[in-house]
């Protein structure tokens, strides 16, 4: 039992298998999964409109950034952490958490448990 009493949490992520494997990381943690979204403007919508506890952003989404959707996170005050195989935060996030891939479920609850406090 982690203790996330069914947090809502945004999956923005381009490929499916590392997706569904996500999805299966939050559902282990007893966390319940909003998307996936596999691009930058479904994951900006789900961002805008749906009740979010966190998010997890792969900061490349096919050739673009998800810069926007973490603007409409930080701007409704929902905590995330960006997702990367490549290493640093976009400039102007630098107080994000960073998880490496490939990640395992003990990085996405340490991540998880790093910015809801």
């Amino acid at each position: 039992m982690s203790g996330y009493g069914a947090l809502r949490v945004l999956v923005v992520e381009d490929e499916p298998v590392v997706a569904m494997c996500l999805e299966d990381i939050l559902e282990a943690l007893d966390c319940a999964t909003v998307g996936p979204a596999g691009g930058l403007a479904e994951g900006l919508a789900l961002a805008e409109r749906e009740e979010l506890g966190a998010a997890i952003l792969d900061i490349n989404l096919a050739g673009e950034r998800s810069i926007p959707i973490a603007e409409a996170l930080r701007a409704r005050g929902v905590p995330f952490v960006f997702a990367s195989g490549y290493g640093a935060v976009p400039e102007g996030f630098e107080e994000v958490p960073l998880v490496a891939k490939p990640y395992r479920e003990a990085d996405i609850d340490a991540a998880l448990r790093a910015i809801l406090g």
